[in-house]
């Protein structure tokens, strides 16, 4: 992977983490409380989720 591509991977992320409070920042906002009404492990089981759910788009896109 050469530093081009790492920079635009992280251009997306960037602007999928911006599109909804940008489009709706109420429900961005409702989100974001209910996000910090879960606990420790909760938290960590998504962002496992998410890790692994990435991990998986990147094996089947070689």
């Amino acid at each position: 992977m050469d530093s081009e591509t790492l920079w635009a991977a992280i251009a997306l992320v960037l602007i999928f983490e911006g599109l909804l409070p940008f489009i709706s920042p109420t429900a961005w906002r409702r989100t974001f409380m209910q996000m910090l009404q879960l606990t420790d492990g909760q938290i960590r089981f998504i962002g496992l989720g998410c890790v692994l759910c990435g991990l998986g788009l990147l094996e089947w896109m070689k």
